[in-house]
């Protein structure tokens, strides 16, 4: 049953990371009606870029984006025991933006990581990250990957069961938040 306008955002920038996979197949199995991926190659937040152009227009696309999604799913790696720099750029710029789009707003995290904890870190630091913006932030079931190279058939398909009856719980929880309003 699809239904809604679902954004998700890659906290990689390669085109073959296995958090696009896991993003890919959340939304697979999440069925919106509308998605869109978060365009996260924003400029580093430079304050006096902005104070000398303003806010950049791929910044304010993202926070429109966010602003008229009705959940946002991201999907992020562990980089030296935290969150990328491409997600905290993101979050960063988007918090400058006008009209606080993350407030309220249901979101869903998840982390594909090589290691064994499958991006705890990453989990954390954004939650951490997330908190001053006050969206509805699921709390679980957490979805962490571990050792991501072997979690996925070639056609980017989650191959261990378990991984991905996490994930449909975590989307079936984040379309129950939707239904919240």
């Amino acid at each position: 049953m699809a239904s809604g306008r679902l954004l998700g955002f890659c906290g990689s920038l390669r085109e073959g990371s296995y958090n696009r996979k896991l993003l890919r197949e959340a939304v697979r199995i999440y069925d919106p009606a509308d998605y869109a991926e978060a365009d996260l190659r924003l400029p580093l937040y430079d304050g006096d870029l902005e104070t000398a152009t303003g806010i950049p227009d791929a910044v304010q696309r993202l926070a429109d984006q966010i602003a008229a999604a009705d959940a946002v799913v991201i999907s992020g790696p562990e980089y030296n025991k935290g969150l990328s720099g491409v997600l905290k750029n993101a979050l960063d710029w988007v918090s400058r933006t006008k009209g606080s789009p993350w407030r309220d707003k249901p979101v869903a995290i998840m982390a594909a990581t090589g290691g064994r904890a499958g991006g705890e870190r990453t989990q954390w630091t954004l939650r951490l990250c997330l908190t001053p913006f006050r969206p509805r932030l699921l709390t679980g079931p957490e979805v962490l990957v571990g050792n991501c190279s072997d979690q996925f058939d070639e056609s980017g398909r989650l191959v261990n069961a378990r991984y991905e009856a996490t994930l449909t719980e975590l989307m079936g929880e984040l379309r129950k938040e939707v239904g919240r309003g």
